[in-house]
């Protein structure tokens, strides 16, 4: 299985960049993982911020090549780590060859895409920026990998 994550804009932050980083290469270990970056929309002077949105969400749909897609979102189910590690080993099971993972930009994802998305997923009922998420989802995702493996690192 592969996993693409989809990221609006580049990390503004050197910290969680570093982490970023530094996750992505403990979970290539065990999956091959793609991290595409696609540019931010602006906002147009008088535009209402739902516009944006709209645009946002139909550039990462556009992007997003995978035949199953799971969107981050406040809105979305939440899971424990060992539910998560329990998630992919279905998706496995199932045959998923490439699960596509969106996180969209301070303001969030449009409806449309959301609706779209195979899974919706909440990382916490706490609101984080959208930087602070790409790190806290690529370490999820490493625990996860973890804990299918049986390895130490979930404790």
């Amino acid at each position: 299985m592969r996993l693409e994550l989809l990221f609006l804009g580049k990390t503004k932050e050197t910290y969680l960049a570093a982490g970023i980083e530094d996750f992505f290469k403990r979970l290539s270990h065990y999956l091959k993982v793609e991290i595409k970056t696609v540019k931010e929309g602006r906002i147009k002077k008088g535009e209402p911020e739902n516009l944006l949105i709209e645009r946002e969400s139909e550039t990462l749909m556009q992007n997003a090549h995978g035949p199953y897609l799971v969107c981050l979102d406040r809105t979305g189910k939440q899971m424990d780590s060992t539910e998560l590690a329990a998630q992919m080993e279905r998706w496995e099971m199932q045959g998923q060859k490439k699960i596509t993972f969106v996180i969209g930009g301070p303001l969030g994802l449009s409806a449309t895409i959301l609706k779209k998305a195979d899974l919706v997923l909440s990382l916490s009922p706490m609101t984080f920026t959208h930087d602070m998420t790409r790190l806290l989802l690529l370490e999820q995702l490493y625990r996860a990998c973890t804990i299918k493996a049986g390895e130490k690192y979930h404790k």
